[in-house]
């Protein structure tokens, strides 16, 4: 397929993969929100739990919660499914068209793991799948009858899978495919938990049966995990545009950060809906994960600091530079890329003149120097001492002789 092509089939899936999954967050946190903020009367019809009074568009609504369902099923029942499903499609087609068949460039780090693009591909798809039964048989098993444990058990678990990325995959690719765990995990507790259950419910009433209350709470269960995942999964959505944590030595200690302070800032907004009050101090223990994170992702193995002092002692000549970008980055990175695969220069970064390559030295910096993100996959064969010659003309002023 042409490049250009391929670019045009990335970018739409991208756009419909991020109106989707708007709809289901969206969705996700209307319904938490609103379950959390329920009030009870004394007059409530038989099997009501509590009601709600909203306004909203210059209209008001009032909306109630029966505990299992109501005696007669209304004639339109609304279900909540496909904003789930359209998301997790859309964002595997994503992952396909990038990761996938682009494994090589995108997925492959030959320094962390030398897989052959088809064994990655075989790892990560593997890996979706057993992640769910894991969480699943969790959830089902004596642990999942405590949800402090099993939110403690579940954390550990995400950890470990963060950690396995990060020693099979790319620093990118580690992170996508945590991500991508997390969306699994999520869209089948919709797909094969919530939705079924609630079928069952319904089959029930149409026969005359009583539904089991049980079913109702296993869904509500794993709508509260699907609530408290979602900040996490989208920072990992996010993360790629963003070298100082994928590329970190220390990337999957920085998810785990991550998932707590997303767990953090749910529980607080969770709480405050409840009506318990603000609790505060949840903010300042974010904070303070967060600022665990940023130092981290400063820490640098030996070649990167190594990197950030002068190479050689003395100041080096533009030329060296120019050597260095031409033999490892131009191929990409120019106004008619060469490298197979890409159509155009990633993010529009060009290194064709000096000018250029001068205006784009921070860049360099973050993405070559003070990680080793690019050149992607190391397909170039960049050198350490190359990326200390890099960060010393930086570090000198970036000048062009």
């Amino acid at each position: 397929m042409d490049p250009v092509v391929w670019e045009w089939v990335n970018l739409v899936i991208r756009w419909v993969h991020v109106i989707t999954g708007i709809a289901w967050i969206g969705s996700s946190f209307y319904f938490i929100h609103l379950d959390a903020s329920l009030g009870k009367r004394e007059s409530l019809p038989a099997g009501v739990g509590g009601e709600a009074w909203q306004v909203h568009g210059g209209g008001f609504y009032h909306i109630q919660k029966y505990m299992v369902a109501p005696a007669d099923l209304p004639d339109r029942l609304q279900w909540f499914k496909w904003e789930a499903y359209s998301t997790w499609i859309s964002g595997f087609a994503l992952l396909a068209v990038l990761y996938y068949f682009g494994a090589r460039i995108y997925l492959v780090d030959r320094a962390v793991l030398p897989l052959e693009p088809w064994q990655a591909v075989a790892v990560g798809i593997a890996s979706l799948a057993a992640g769910w039964v894991i969480y699943d048989r969790l959830c089902k098993s004596a642990v999942g009858r405590e949800d402090g444990r099993l939110a403690a058990v579940g954390f550990v678990l995400l950890v470990a899978a963060a950690w396995f990325y990060a020693h099979v995959f790319s620093g990118r690719g580690a992170y996508i495919h945590t991500g991508a765990l997390i969306g699994t995990i999520m869209v089948a507790n919709v797909f094969l938990v919530i939705i079924p259950n609630q079928k069952i419910v319904v089959a029930d009433l149409i026969a005359g049966r009583s539904p089991d209350p049980k079913l109702g709470k296993q869904a509500k269960q794993r709508s509260l995990h699907n609530n408290y995942l979602t900040l996490p999964v989208l920072f990992t959505m996010i993360s790629n545009h963003y070298p100082m944590t994928f590329g970190s030595r220390w990337n999957w200690v920085i998810l785990a950060g991550v998932f707590v302070v997303g767990g953090l800032v749910r529980h607080f907004f969770n709480l405050k809906h409840q009506g318990r009050g603000a609790q505060w101090w949840l903010w300042p223990a974010a904070a303070a994960f967060m600022a665990v994170i940023v130092a981290l992702s400063a820490q640098r193995p030996q070649q990167q600091a190594a990197a950030m002092a002068p190479a050689g002692g003395g100041d080096v000549r533009f030329a060296a530079v120019r050597q260095i970008i031409g033999e490892r980055c131009i191929t990409c990175h120019a106004s008619r890329p060469t490298f197979d695969g890409i159509a155009e220069a990633p993010k529009g970064v060009m290194f064709d003149t000096s000018d250029e390559i001068h205006r784009n030295a921070e860049r360099i910096y973050a993405q070559a120097v003070a990680t080793d993100t690019m050149p992607l996959g190391n397909l170039t064969n960049m050198t350490p001492e190359e990326r200390a010659t890099l960060g010393a003309w930086i570090k000198a002023g970036a000048k062009v002789d």
